[in-house]
């Protein structure tokens, strides 16, 4: 389940049109026209990825092209800067020979520091395809090194320079994974999946080698120091279905020859290699969605010479013996994120702690830790080569993202591509409450002007993330900006099952969805309400995917909001399994199939509660979501209808679990708005009379 709330999937969409003007009154403020507001919010620039060269003298982002310019909504803009000359213009990159936009991105720096690998659908079709292009300013165009009909993702540098490793998935050019829309199946439905496999091309001469074994779907790749090795995390087919099932392996890049490294007991991600080639790192937790990474750092030592028995085109992959992989970071309150291995000594891990980001330095040997910079705001990371240097991304609730550079916590703003955004909200704070006994965190966005009037109290709306392993950190979001514009106080709890506070807090609610996580969000309004100017008589709730489940449940369990909002939500927990394509997912969570402990699944169902539901709900679905099929939405609105409720049932045409067409995107985020208008009633004070000018 994707750990997406309703402003999060939509992506980090910007505007500047929300604080002109001094801050209206609260609690209802001068309405802006949302559709008028949410258009401004589109011309904005949003950074997708930013990468520093090993050497830290360039960095390299992707940003987004306004939709006003006539480009098509995925285009993006490659941009390089001279760290040295910071006042010089960026030198934009692309593979478009007339410059016109087109969806590019993938960055991946040359081991010199010179060239930069990328992928972009400026050629034929719409499939993107790999690129590599001098980044020095020189006039080079550049090059297309793959004609792939499929995918091509991932790229990165062997570290002698002379090839690029990427994952493709060959012949397979409608896989869109398990965010996308699902291709319709019709007739006797397929019962092969394509398969993603790690793959070399040459600079040279653009020859392209599969390397992995044709019976491994591959997630993440990291290539040894020498090169003669690549780590994956991969397992068998269907990809979309069994990353909850990956293992960690070393493939020999001249060979193909393959051997298991470790079998987790939970999630594994992002693998990274000691500088020595002698020992891999890794995260591994309880992960609930395929690239939203949380857990501990884990070590295991890679023996010289490995029992490799698999070759490319074999189906089995056999076990080689290898020491028992080490936990470093076990019991530490924290959740590892991203993992870096600059030096033998230092390895870098950014992390969630407590609602805030974080970056720390951690010893393999001794397992000491050192916080180097920690606050509150969301961070995307690069380190270059000496682990000191970095680029940074960093965004707030207040701040929209710009790219900084420098050592670890002592940055320097590169960019100021939204140089005239500004959001104005009202206070920011950081909550904290007691809920069975464990501390609990979340964050609340007062809206504008809300202290200044005596006695008068603001709606609430409480955005519970997805996942359910996930955390909110204080980023740049329409939703929530746009809800205190409105005059709505946003809540933002992370209650157990989220990243932040170590495993255990993560594993606090298999066995338990909707019971001890609702818990925690609602004595964490409590404490909202008892420190905080919030009418507790206007409140609503909302959330996407695991959050559209904790909405459902919600309305279900109390009277206590007012309205609802549940996107791509699990009314039915049972039915879910049965229909859903990453049924996998669940097995951690329940501790079994729905066909071995149906109960399980029974005693966290909305459906089975539905006639207690009094509260307003409007429930969203995307189409053709696969990880959350739209019938879940049927079902619940079904309910609520026969049962008297009131509500509305809204389905986007083509849309996977994600949504990716723009009209949808603001139509679900204004609907939204306007159900909580329509519903919450926030009190309008009257006009100010008008004063007639005196006779003459």
């Amino acid at each position: 389940m994707r750990a997406g709330s309703l402003g999060l999937v939509v992506g980090c969409l910007l505007w500047s049109a929300l604080s002109a003007g001094a801050a209206p009154p609260v609690p209802a403020p001068a309405r802006p026209e949302s559709g008028a507001v949410y258009d401004a919010l589109q011309r904005t620039v949003r950074i997708k990825q930013v990468a520093l060269s090993p050497d830290g003298a360039r960095v390299a982002w992707v940003e987004s092209v306004p939709v006003t310019e006539g480009a098509r909504a995925e285009s993006t803009r490659l941009q390089v800067l001279e760290r040295a000359q910071p006042k010089r213009p960026p030198l934009r990159i692309t593979a478009s020979k007339d410059g016109a936009p087109c969806a590019e991105g993938s960055l991946a720096w040359s081991p010199d520091g010179k060239q930069l690998a990328f992928l972009s659908t400026a050629g034929e079709g719409s499939a993107r395809q790999l690129y590599v292009v001098d980044a020095t300013g020189t006039s080079v165009p550049a090059r297309r090194l793959t004609t792939v009909k499929g995918v091509v993702a991932t790229p990165k540098w062997s570290p002698d320079g002379k090839s690029v490793g990427v994952l493709v998935i060959d012949g397979a050019e409608d896989a869109q994974g398990p965010l996308g829309p699902a291709a319709r199946e019709t007739g006797v439905v397929r019962e092969s999946s394509p398969v993603k496999r790690f793959a070399v091309v040459s600079v040279e001469d653009a020859r392209l080698r599969f390397v992995s074994p044709a019976g491994l779907f591959v997630y993440e790749y990291a290539w040894s120091p020498d090169g003669a090795r690549v780590a994956l995390t991969a397992a068998p087919p269907p990809g979309d279905a069994n990353w909850w099932v990956a293992r960690v392996y070393a493939v020999e890049a001249a060979t193909g020859e393959t051997s298991l490294l470790h079998a987790p007991t939970w999630q594994v991600a992002e693998p990274a290699w000691s500088p020595d080639g002698k020992q891999l790192a890794f995260i591994e937790g309880l992960m609930s969605d395929e690239g939203n990474t949380g857990g501990d750092v884990w070590v295991v030592s890679v023996p010289e010479r490995l029992a490799a028995k698999v070759r490319p085109g074999d189906k089995a992959v056999f076990a080689s013996r290898v020491p028992p992989a080490r936990n470093l970071t076990d019991g530490v309150k924290a959740s590892a994120t991203d993992l870096f291995w600059p030096t033998p000594e230092r390895l870098v891990f950014a992390a969630q702690v407590q609602g805030e980001s974080a970056l720390v330095a951690l010893s393999p040997k001794a397992a000491e830790l050192t916080v180097l910079w920690k606050g509150p705001e969301h961070v995307a990371v690069s380190l270059a080569r000496d682990g000191v240097t970095s680029a940074v991304v960093r965004d707030t609730f207040t701040q929209p993202p710009e790219v900084w550079t420098g050592p670890v916590g002592s940055w320097t703003q590169a960019t100021r591509l939204n140089a005239d955004v500004r959001v104005s909200v009202g206070d920011v704070r950081s909550v904290t409450w007691t809920s069975d006994g464990r501390q609990v965190q979340g964050w609340l966005v007062l809206p504008p002007g809300s202290a200044d009037v005596k006695g008068r109290k603001v709606p609430m709306v409480t955005v519970v993330h997805g996942g359910p392993a996930a955390g909110v950190t204080p980023s740049f979001n329409p939703q929530t900006a746009l809800l205190s514009a409105r005059g709505y106080a946003v809540f933002l709890p992370n209650p157990r099952g989220s990243y932040g506070q170590g495993e255990a807090f993560v594993q606090a609610n298999r066995r338990d969805f909707g019971h001890g996580d609702f818990r925690d969000v609602l004595a964490g309004v409590d404490a909202v309400l008892a420190s905080a100017p919030v009418d507790p008589a206007r409140q609503g709730i909302t959330g996407w995917s695991y959050g559209g489940f904790l909405t459902m449940w919600a309305v279900t369990q109390t009277q206590r909001f007012q309205a609802a909002v549940a996107g791509a939500g699990i009314a039915n927990w049972q039915s879910y399994y049965g229909t859903n394509h990453i049924d996998t997912w669940m097995l951690p969570y329940f501790g079994a199939s729905v066909y071995d402990d149906p109960e399980a699944y029974a005693r966290s169902s909305p459906i089975n509660a539905v006639k207690q539901v009094r509260t307003p709900t409007l429930v969203l679905h995307g189409e053709r979501d696969v990880e959350v099929p739209a019938s879940q939405g049927y079902e619940f609105h079904k309910a609520l209808k026969a049962l008297g409720v009131k509500t509305q049932l809204v389905i986007y045409a083509d849309e996977g679990h994600g949504f990716r067409k723009p009209e949808h995107q603001k139509d679900r985020l204004l609907r939204t708005l306007d159900w909580f208008d329509a519903n919450l009633t926030p009190v309008v004070p009257p006009a100010a009379p008008k004063v007639r000018a005196p006779a003459r």
